[in-house]
């Protein structure tokens, strides 16, 4: 007992020697002690026969041949036939059953067979020499020892260790091959019950044999015998551990290479069955296992069949929970089916109601999670399927289903941000989901906004802003659209109503600050404008607050950066809707937004001084301390500001235009708010010396700071300013003559009601010496003043009307005309009464007749002009209009009439009058 392990390790010794000593030594106690102790010795050497040092396996083997000799007392003569062997060999298995017993025999048996499979050549030549020693026919001695020999095969297939699996599989076929038909009645009820085995080892070894008995195995004895596999792989299928099953997903594979559909046949209706049993939960969930593993491997053939019964409606929560687990495992074929799959769910998911039944409740509950499992596992080959089929739904007719559509193009960003395999479709979602913002439903307004919601939350924003101008002009075309199937709105406010809930912009706002803060320059326009358009169609209510502060600081934070001059104007003008849409919430950074506003005065570009200017008569309301700003102003219009000097690219002259101008609107919204006794004078003062500037532009925006000083200050105040600017000497320089009729046009427009006989007397002297000038620029200027000036001293109507006349003859400039077009608006707009009745006849008549005039800036600003005097409001009836007919002559009152019905009641707003005012 001792002595026997020793030698058989020193048998797995490197050196030769040793080993040969060592096997020399086992044959001498074999010999001399074999019979009496071969209790003791036998389970040794069977042990060492499986043993993973292939050196013992050799020797073992020699001894036990050895041993199994001299039990059965079997020579070998030197003249001995094949006959003979057989005999000595029968007389060899009747010693060796007799001195063993039967049980022991068969496993001695069994396991020298299977080392006649083993990995290395020579254990296998010397268990085929041992076997051939006391086997004299092989075929029924397999029979004999087939049962033990299969639970031996089936424990090599379980160990573990990779060469006793190889073992254990060689062994297999090789029976499978020797017996052929008889084998798989008796050894698959065998791999049955020990697929009832508890040890979960054992019935992953069950699998690789049956993979192995179906590979060896012939068509015609696979076809034969298919049911019986067929139960066998069945069970493996059904099995509670996972890696059972995957294995018997391979025995499945190898019978459906052999047999074809044959095998779905066999297997899948009974599963189906058990499946649908109503009774058994476990039976029910051991058959969807089942299926599960078959459709890994073979979903192509499977799922026409398996999916229709599947989404038979009512869809069942175990139906539910089914086609979750079988999504999980078909992701790369599943997507053919999304045609009829994907509007089955929607449809059963959108005949939910708000129903307070616990088992409505589950099956809905299901049904949204086989729905998230549907959408997280399609492989990417199968998204755009996926996105294109709901998409389809997003417009039914049905709000139902737009609203589940909806919320299932929000899961599939939840379900998929770790793929990042869907960003081809992010158009799609934008398209579907923003224009869901406008969806008369309630219900479906709130789904596509939190499916929005999720969609910008788990794509990255530096993905989503290179869609931003798509995004852009899909939200600019739905708002028209809208308006124009919602009628009445014309262009006044309208507000998209999925951006007017709580935290309406939430969903977009991080995408387009991301691309206003690190976009290129075509992103930072793209980003700003769009802000701002958003800003337009969503009501202040929504966005008071840290809202509307968390917008603001990107913008001020890069409208300083080096920008292109596009970047600029968008920014400034989306910074101007904040200031409209925010109101007091943003008073805390009214000196960024100054600060922000001056600068952009001294920008190159005429359009960012331009918006500037809008920008700061915007801030004016929320603005308490003005007086730095017209000093700062005042300054930088006399030429003496820092920044005229850092930008010479500019120019002087034209930052000099845009501070005057910006001046006059802070005058303009602001001034009142002026404390310091010497800010308003200083802006008045300045004005006046500019009045006489060499640039056009600059006289223009001096008279503007001018008029909008006078009136912050009063008449009686800025009196000695008015009497110096408004005396003007036909001997005069072109420069003081325009310089004057802007000056005078300005004051009219500001004070005129206000002045005295003396300051009236003066201007009308003045005016008629510059309207008849030679000079078009003074001419016009004149012009545009006197029709002010008329509207503030109807009493002068008469004195001007036949110079007014005389320019407004169809021989004189289209700039004369427009001139005069413009005195005449600001006239109607001081004094609506001004041209009622007989005294105004001639002057509307002129009007009449360059209304339409084949030169469209003339025509449409003389339309303009008429469209204030009769006060066209949008109904049929116009008072002013009935009045005018009553006096005019039969062929202008039908021009007029005509003019009236055709053009002025379509008008929404005024054209041209409105650009002439800046």
């Amino acid at each position: 007992p001792v002595a026997l392990p020793a030698l058989v390790g020193g048998l797995s010794d490197s050196t030769e020697n040793v080993r040969e000593v060592a096997l020399r030594a086992g044959k001498v106690i074999i010999r001399s002690n074999g019979r009496a102790q071969v209790d003791i010795i036998l389970p040794c050497l069977e042990d060492g026969i499986f043993d993973e040092n292939w050196r013992i396996r050799v020797s073992s083997l020699t001894l036990l041949g050895d041993l199994l000799d001299m039990i059965g007392g079997g020579t070998k003569g030197p003249n001995a036939t094949e006959e003979d062997d057989a005999r000595a060999a029968e007389r060899v298995q009747a010693q060796i059953a007799l001195v063993l017993g039967a049980e022991k025999r068969r496993r001695v048996l069994s396991s020298l067979y299977m080392a006649r499979s083993d990995s290395a050549a020579e254990v296998r030549h010397n268990a085929v020499q041992v076997w051939k020693s006391i086997v004299s026919v092989t075929p029924r001695t397999l029979r004999e020892i087939l049962g033990i020999l299969v639970i031996q095969i089936v424990s090599g297939l379980a160990s573990g260790v990779a060469d006793r699996i190889e073992v254990g599989s060689r062994c297999l076929g090789d029976i499978v091959r020797k017996l052929g038909e008889a084998v798989f009645a008796e050894v698959i009820p065998i791999l049955r019950r020990s697929l009832q085995d508890r040890d979960d080892g054992k019935r992953r070894g069950v699998c690789v044999g049956l993979a192995e008995m179906i590979d060896q195995a012939s068509k015609e004895q696979t076809v034969k015998h298919i049911e019986v596999l067929c139960k066998a792989v069945r069970d493996a299928l059904c099995d509670d551990v996972e890696s059972v099953r995957r294995m018997a997903a391979g025995c499945f594979q190898s019978m459906y290479n052999v047999v074809g559909s044959r095998a779905l046949d066999e297997v899948v209706p009974i599963l189906l069955v058990q499946m649908e049993n109503s009774y058994d939960e476990s039976l029910k969930g051991r058959a969807l296992n089942g299926l599960t593993e078959i459709l890994r491997v073979r979903s192509r053939e499977l799922l026409p069949y398996l999916v229709p019964k599947l989404i038979k409606s009512p869809i069942t929560t175990h139906h539910a929970n089914a086609l979750g687990s079988i999504a999980a495992v078909t992701g790369g074929t599943l997507h053919f089916h999304f045609s009829v799959l994907i509007p089955a769910l929607i449809k059963e998911l959108g005949a939910f109601d708000a129903t307070t039944d616990e088992m409505e409740k589950e099956r809905q509950e299901a049904i949204r999670a086989c729905t998230r499992r549907v959408c997280g596992s399609v492989e990417a080959p199968g998204v755009n399927w996926l996105v294109s089929e709901i998409a389809n739904k997003c417009v039914n007719d049905k709000p139902n289903i737009r609203k589940e559509s909806c919320w299932m193009l929000g899961i599939i960003p939840e379900e998929r941000k770790d793929a990042q395999d869907f960003y081809e479709q992010n158009p799609i979602f934008f398209r579907e989901l923003i224009h869901r913002m406008n969806d008369e439903s309630k219900e479906v307004l709130m789904t596509a906004h939190k499916s929005l919601k999720s969609f910008t939350t788990h794509v990255p924003a530096d993905e989503l802003v290179n869609h931003l101008e798509f995004c852009r002009n899909l939200i600019s075309s739905m708002v028209s659209d809208a308006r124009r199937r919602k009628g009445g709105v014309g262009d006044g406010e309208f507000l998209l109503p999925g951006f007017n809930i709580k935290g309406g912009l939430e969903p977009l706002l991080p995408v387009y600050q991301r691309g206003i803060l690190y976009g290129n320059s075509n992103i930072r326009e793209v980003a700003a404008s769009g802000l701002g358009e958003l800003l337009v169609v969503t009501s202040t209510k929504f966005l008071a607050g840290p809202f509307i502060i968390k917008m603001t600081g990107p913008l001020l934070r890069i409208v300083g950066d080096r920008n292109s001059s596009a970047v600029k104007v968008a920014i400034i003008k989306t910074l101007g809707l904040i200031l409209v849409k925010g109101g007091p919430a943003l008073r805390a950074f009214v000196p960024q937004f100054q600060t922000t506003f001056v600068k952009a005065l001294s920008d190159p570009t005429r359009q960012v001084r331009k918006e500037s200017t809008k920008a700061l008569a915007l801030l004016m309301p929320l603005s308490l301390r003005v007086d730095p700003l017209i000093k700062e102003l005042v300054a930088g219009s006399a030429g003496n500001s820092s920044a005229n000097n850092q930008i010479e690219s500019a120019g002087v002259t034209a930052i000099q235009t845009a501070t005057l101008d910006a001046l006059a609107s802070v005058l303009k919204h602001g001034g009142k708010k002026a404390r310091m006794p010497d800010t308003l004078s200083s802006a008045l003062m300045t004005s006046r010396d500019l009045i006489l500037h060499e640039d056009e532009g600059v006289r223009e925006c001096a008279a503007k700071v001018l008029g909008a000083a006078c009136k912050v200050m009063g008449v009686e105040k800025s009196l000695s300013v008015i009497a110096d600017v408004i005396a003007v000497r036909s001997s005069g320089s072109e420069e003081a003559k325009h310089g004057g009729a802007c000056a005078i046009f300005r004051i009219c427009e500001s004070v005129g009601c206000l002045l005295g006989d003396v300051e009236t007397s003066t201007i009308s002297s003045s005016l008629k010496i510059l309207i008849k000038d030679d000079d078009e620029k003074i001419k016009t200027e004149a012009a545009t003043a006197t029709g002010c000036f008329i509207a503030c001293t109807p009493s002068h109507l008469k004195t001007f009307e036949a110079p007014l006349l005389r320019l407004m003859d169809t021989k004189e400039s289209h700039d004369v005309h427009r001139g005069i077009a413009r005195g005449l608006c600001f006239g109607v707009s001081i004094n609506p009464d001004l041209f009622d009745g007989k005294n105004g006849m001639p002057i509307m008549n002129s009007a009449l007749k360059l209304a339409m005039s084949s030169v469209q800036k003339v025509q449409q600003v003389y339309q303009d002009f008429l469209w204030l005097t009769l006060q066209v409001s949008g109904g049929e009836d116009s008072v002013k209009l009935s009045e005018y007919l009553k006096v005019a002559d039969d062929e202008n009152g039908r021009v007029m009439k005509s003019l009236h019905s055709k053009v002025l009641m379509r008008m929404k707003k005024l054209g041209q009058f409105e650009e002439l005012q800046l």
